[in-house]
């Protein structure tokens, strides 16, 4: 490959590329931090319809919460109940207030709250579902911000996709910093629940940005050999995000200056492009050679390879120019044109839609494992971290293909065993996320190496786009699918489940990227394919033919 060559000349691992994965780092932090915020700011804690005051000579109070609200059949206190008329308890003077005359004999009558909810207040000062009273009838509500916030991520990944494409990462990565700060502003600020949506929804579109842009910026200027560690490594900061998280989440019990101070370290971002290389290998099939060569300098400079402009010939760059002069502006349609890129395309919708799909439904559900909010993320965060290092052994040895098959596998069967554990035991119950969230971290950050390195340089932004619009539609489809324990307790574990065996099954479709260059063109992904299905036919067909060499027809042995 003509780029894999250039990028030996001017070093394809040292402090240049080191520098650029530091500087991606704060994306990767702030990303998590954000897609992970509902668990903390849309959280719904206790609640009770709101009461008349309690006399001042009351001694118990849960005796006048015991008047006015039915219990559930676990025998807590209703939490969108209250009695049409108030309770006499024998033996018990509770003020002045008495039992209506008109109370009919039996079962006492119970009408929903009409005067608004009493929350507890000891974990979290405001969330949105106390802020606007997002419980009980109104609790779907609450499930559909997180979805508005990742069909935004999932249209900003389309748009961010194609621009990538084509007007360069560096200039997008600017407009995904700047419009995440200001969304993430208006959103903190929002005055009421439809204007809060719509922000977070637009912060949602910003935020993809990042997701589309900052792998491919490091994988292009990264040869073969180091590729797999960094991308592994990149994916480390993704967890101290997620640990960070819960540390801010703890500190601050507000929602809107929580929501501000995930948002803040954008201004960092912006101020950070100044040193963010523009991708020379996105430069040279654009044909912008000029700019190309002051980066691949500035590369060799940097790791200590000082090239002259005679090793730099403008023929070698050139090379890399002409072998795709067809696609200089790129479609998501070019992803379907040609049989192997559809092949490609049409595996990786499905297979993004169920590593996000069971995922989130995991990670944004983390109700009746006996733990408070903060200590769940803590602990599911920190499973991350030999999660990623599990990957960065597998994909070496077994290759991107089982160990996305693998890790999707065991993540259904988590979702299986737990439907035989009975929800009173929570330590089975804790053990079971904890190992699912491994598996399916695990599965997620396989899938951003594998699809980075399938897709050629001139359309790696837009196949990227594709994956994480099926990605993002899987994501914002979870938080509703636990609606479904209305119909039946276990049919969201059911369906996510079944959704990551699917996807498992799809990956075995896709071929093997190990230790593989980066394509560059769609020539290069159609060319891999033709040779290896020569040498399958070869080895179906000829158990008795001599492997051929270069350039010459295999022959009977």
């Amino acid at each position: 490959m003509g780029f894999e060559e250039l990028l030996e000349k001017v070093g394809g691992f040292g402090p240049f590329q080191l520098q650029n994965m530091a500087l991606m780092a704060l994306p990767r932090v702030l990303l998590p931090m954000h897609f992970f915020l509902p668990i903390f700011m849309a959280a719904v804690p206790a609640h009770h319809c709101a009461l008349p005051g309690a006399p001042a000579n009351l001694s118990h109070p849960d005796l006048w919460l015991e008047t006015h609200l039915p219990r559930e059949t676990d025998g807590t206190f209703s939490s969108c109940l209250r009695f049409a008329h108030p309770q006499a308890l024998p033996n018990t003077t509770l003020g002045t207030e008495a039992p209506s005359p008109g109370e009919p004999e039996g079962d006492p009558s119970t009408v929903a709250c009409s005067q608004g909810w009493e929350y507890d207040r000891s974990e979290f000062s405001s969330t949105i579902a106390t802020e606007w009273d997002l419980v009980c009838q109104q609790r779907g509500l609450n499930k559909i911000t997180s979805t508005c916030f990742f069909i935004g991520v999932l249209v900003g990944a389309v748009l961010y996709g194609y621009l990538s494409d084509r007007f360069g990462r560096r200039q997008l990565l600017l407009v995904a910093y700047v419009s995440s700060l200001v969304l993430g502003l208006a959103s903190a600020a929002s005055a009421n629940y439809i204007m809060f949506v719509i922000t977070r929804t637009l912060t949602g579109s910003a935020l993809a940005g990042f997701t589309i842009i900052v792998l491919p910026l490091e994988l292009e200027w990264l040869d073969v050999e180091h590729r797999t560690v960094a991308g592994v490594i990149s994916t480390i900061f993704w967890t101290v995000g997620a640990l960070l998280l819960a540390l801010v989440g703890y500190l601050i019990r507000s929602w809107r200056w929580l929501l501000l101070a995930v948002t803040l370290p954008c201004v960092l971002g912006i101020i950070s492009i100044w040193w963010v290389p523009e991708s020379a290998r996105w430069l040279l099939t654009q044909g912008r050679v000029e700019e190309a060569k002051t980066y691949l300098f500035r590369c060799a400079r940097l790791n200590g390879k000082p090239i002259g402009e005679d090793r730099l010939s403008q023929e070698a760059l050139n090379r890399v120019v002409t072998m795709e002069q067809v696609l200089r502006r790129p479609s998501y349609l070019d992803l379907f044109r040609t049989r192997q890129l559809r092949h490609i395309s049409l595996c990786f919708m499905v297979l993004w839609f169920g590593v996000n799909f069971s995922y989130y439904g995991l990670t944004l559900d983390l109700s009746g494992l006996g733990l408070t909010v903060y200590q769940t993320q803590l602990l599911l965060g920190a499973m991350e971290l030999p999660s990623k290092i599990a990957v960065y052994f597998l994909v070496r040895q077994v290759g991107r293909r089982l160990t996305e098959a693998g890790m999707l596998l065991c993540t259904a069967l988590t979702f299986g065993l737990s439907l035989l554990v009975s929800p009173g035991t929570k330590t089975s119950t804790t053990a079971l996320v904890v190992m699912a969230k491994t598996f399916s971290e695990a599965a997620f950050t396989t899938a951003y190496l594998f699809t980075s390195e399938l897709y050629p340089t001139v359309l790696r932004q837009t196949g990227l786009g594709l994956a994480a619009f099926m990605g993002r539609l899987g994501a914002s489809l979870a938080p509703l699918v636990v609606l479904l324990d209305g119909i039946w307790l276990s049919l969201p574990k059911l369906a996510y489940g079944g959704i990551a065996l699917l996807a498992a099954c799809i990956a075995l479709l896709l071929p093997e990227t190990k230790k593989a260059q980066l394509p560059e063109t769609i020539q290069d992904v159609e060319k891999k394919s033709v040779q290896e299905e020569d040498m399958q036919v070869r080895d179906y067909v000829g158990l008795g033919a001599a492997p051929a060499g270069p350039g010459k027809e295999s022959r009977p042995l």
